[in-house]
């Protein structure tokens, strides 16, 4: 018996300016980019255009892509006194777009010079208006002197996906390789959840949650949130974590995703579907609590290294917790990796100064080194996991570890394997804090904003002053993780 034949995929042309099946397909930017080149193809045969009609058309394509101009077809504008969010998502924008729209620019280039063939036919493409504002060239061109319905539905069709590929595209640190699920409408189905993404980002505070149901939404092309909200998700192909996980902890964004491809090195149990990964506590603020001043004292027998690694649990519901597992000396402490990237979001980052000029302290006050006082040497902790430095604190002059009998009138600093294997999240009130992590693993320093009450907690580097000590009406005193320059 013979195999029935495989049907040839339906010839470009006409209504059809794709051949994307049904259902199961998936492509990333350069790839989605290249298949809906037929629209701009379309475009260039309805109206004719020549070489010399490129510039009007790729400086439309910028300024669509672009933040601030009149044309821009993402209306956010963010100033350095905006939500962290806000400016990481619009700082996402602009990179983004602003690659898109040179991609873009090439195919225009080569289209005018090497046509698609169109085998059924010119184009003819019913493209609803979304208000896409156009040049006054671009009007010309495609409406006025030149162009007519025909044109203007085709580039708009065209312009509109290459939209809709910037936005669905922005939780993504590493946006380049992401598989975005498509359809014979393009990524049109992916509209009801940009658009709930879109309206939260530019109403109130977008909330880490909405930025993975739309990670969510349009790898897995589920418009759909499965499950509870959470900070992650795995799905068939790859999973999405925050980018922290494989960034420098202190340069990581805090609200963009890593979309990591399954390498087949381990099945992931995601019983077909999609699995959510949730913080094991959604309330942080009903949480166990230990006081700094009740931590025991530090161990001064053996500073063995820290290591540490990420551990799923099984998945049960579509749903799956995670932890970091830091070990020292052959004992082993697990810290919530829901709550420690909750952490990492919510710490306010100190900034580096010029050497030998003002620095700005953990609790943001702007001061001047100590005379004679060297600036901090040390480098930047590998985003491994795995940290091969001594577990000895390094600075640790300004005050003694909590419990050894702290100077009078000093800050105090605690012990880091302490605060790891402190009961519930560690706080104090008695004044402010230093936790010294320089030299450990990223993955260490994650651990440890994971143990503190994310409140007044902030992350630095060494060689500062240490945080002042008012923690202000209620508020937990100043918290602070020193870290690498």
């Amino acid at each position: 018996m013979t195999a029935a034949p495989v049907p040839s995929p339906p010839a470009l042309g006409g209504d059809r300016w794709n051949t994307f099946p049904g259902t199961g397909t998936s492509l990333t930017a350069r790839e989605f980019l290249a298949a809906v080149e037929p629209l701009l193809q379309g475009v260039i045969d309805d109206n004719a255009l020549t070489a010399a009609d490129g510039p009007v058309l790729e400086t439309q394509i910028r300024a669509t892509l672009a933040l601030g101009t009149r044309e821009a077809s993402l209306p956010l504008a963010v100033g350095t006194d905006g939500a962290p969010a806000a400016r990481e998502i619009a700082g996402q924008a602009e990179r983004i777009g602003g690659e898109l729209a040179s991609w873009a620019a090439a195919s225009l280039e080569r289209l005018l010079a090497e046509r698609i063939p169109l085998p059924a036919g010119p184009l003819a493409v019913r493209s609803r208006c979304h208000g896409h504002l156009l040049t006054p060239q671009a009007v010309d061109l495609l409406m006025v002197t030149r162009g007519g319905p025909v044109t203007i539905q085709l580039y708009n069709e065209w312009l509109h996906q290459v939209v809709l590929l910037r936005d669905a595209l922005l939780p993504f640190a590493n946006w380049r390789e992401v598989p975005l699920a498509v359809t014979p409408a393009g990524l049109r189905h992916t509209e009801p959840a940009r658009d709930a993404f879109l309206t939260e980002l530019l109403v109130r505070r977008v909330r880490h949650a909405a930025v993975v149901d739309f990670a969510r939404a349009v790898v897995t092309g589920d418009a759909e949130r499965r499950g509870p909200q959470g900070y992650g998700f795995a799905a068939r192909g790859g999973t999405a974590l925050p980018a922290v996980l494989d960034l420098p902890v202190r340069e990581a964004p805090r609200y963009l995703l890593t979309w990591r491809p399954d390498t087949g090195g381990g099945a992931r149990d995601t019983g077909g579907g999609t699995v959510t990964y949730t913080a094991r506590t959604s309330d942080y603020h009903a949480a166990p609590r230990t006081r700094v001043e009740e931590l025991p004292p530090a161990a001064r027998a053996a500073h063995a290294p820290l290591t540490a690694r990420v551990v799923p649990d099984p998945a049960q519901d579509g749903v799956r917790t995670a932890s970091i597992e830091v070990t020292r000396a052959g004992e082993t402490v697990r810290v919530d990796l829901g709550q420690a990237l909750r952490g990492h979001r919510f710490a306010h980052r100190t900034g580096d100064a010029p050497e030998g000029g003002p620095r700005t302290r953990a609790d943001g006050v702007r001061s001047r080194p100590a005379p004679g006082s060297a600036p901090g040497d040390g480098t930047a902790g590998g985003a491994s996991g795995t940290a091969s430095l001594s577990d000895a604190a390094t600075g640790r002059g300004a005050a003694e570890a909590v419990g050894d009998g702290p100077t009078a009138g000093a800050p105090a600093t605690a012990d880091p394997w302490r605060v790891l294997r402190a009961p519930g999240l560690v706080w104090s009130r008695a004044g402010a804090v230093s936790v010294d992590a320089a030299g450990r693993a990223d993955l260490v320093v994650l651990a440890l904003l994971g143990s503190l009450y994310p409140e007044n907690v902030s992350l630095g580097p060494v060689g500062l002053p240490d945080p002042g000590t008012a923690g202000g009406a209620g508020r937990p005193s100043p918290l602070a993780v020193l870290t690498d320059r």
